[in-house]
């Protein structure tokens, strides 16, 4: 097995408006998603693939879809997406016809095989609902893939977290039957890592003892209000992403988590001079 890490960028929580069109009347989210995107381009090594964790749109409507397949257009790297509790599970089929879902209709699941890990996608959206939920057929697919290998390590994606993160507007929201996928969690060692969007926040907890993360946005955070003190609301916090990256070794390999700001910033800048004395 080859020494080379794998890298795994995840992106969630677009919000794509209509051309124009500001999201909650304040966030540009396509800017913000444009300058994503420079980021994962300039980005060295470039990572392998990226996985997109829900809500690329915002309403949802074509004409936002229609918007986000422009603005994704210069990203150089393979992709996949899953929806969220704001997309179309039928629009998105229709923006991304290229996408290989495990179901003709009805959830958006996807299972991608990257060298020797396998990208395990899971659509948790309930169609005109916030909250998410895996539905029968959803939890039966993740049992057989999950057993359809032992030795290959799996990462797991969805969009609504499965456990409580103290954000009380967005508890109520999050993946109702995390029960049932605890269940099937607890069955599948070669599990490593569990990656959820949803609250445009970084988060990071164990979930059945496996690490588990919340990715940030790109464009807006949720307000860490944890005493219930305010509204709904956001904030315009710095920008970022995750960068899962798996180093292969015994076992099932080790996975570390990066969260990467978004922009160009000052640097980088050497430690050590030409002597090789620190600067």
């Amino acid at each position: 097995m080859s020494s080379k890490p794998l890298l795994i960028a995840q992106i969630s929580d677009l919000h794509i408006k209509a051309p124009a069109s500001l999201a909650y009347g304040r966030v540009d989210t396509a800017k913000a998603l444009e300058r994503c995107v420079a980021t994962l381009n300039a980005f060295d090594p470039a990572p392998d693939f990226v996985v997109i964790s829900g809500d690329l749109a915002d309403t949802p409507t074509a004409p936002e879809y229609e918007h986000l397949q422009r603005l994704l257009l210069p990203l150089r790297l393979p992709f996949a997406a899953i929806p969220g509790n704001h997309d179309s599970r039928e629009l998105m089929r229709a923006a991304f016809p290229q996408t290989h879902c495990a179901h003709a209709s009805g959830p958006l699941d996807q299972k991608l095989e990257l060298g020797a890990l396998d990208l395990v996608l899971m659509d948790s959206s309930v169609p005109g609902a916030p909250h998410g939920e895996l539905d029968a057929t959803t939890l039966r697919w993740l049992d057989a893939t999950l057993a359809s290998s032992r030795d290959r390590p799996a990462l797991l994606f969805l969009h609504h977290p499965p456990f409580i993160a103290g954000i009380w507007h967005m508890d109520r929201q999050n993946l109702r039957n995390a029960d049932e996928l605890a269940t099937i969690v607890r069955r599948h060692p070669r599990i490593r890592h569990i990656a959820c969007g949803h609250v445009h926040r970084a988060t990071l907890t164990l979930f059945e003892g496996r690490s588990c993360t919340i990715c940030p946005a790109p464009n807006h955070a949720v307000d860490l209000d944890l005493a219930q003190l305010r509204e709904p609301s956001f904030k315009v916090e710095p920008a970022a992403l995750h960068l899962h990256t798996w180093f292969p070794g015994e076992g099932f390999g080790n996975l570390v988590t990066h969260q990467v700001p978004i922009g160009e910033f000052d640097g980088p800048h050497p430690f050590f001079g030409p002597d090789g004395k620190l600067l």
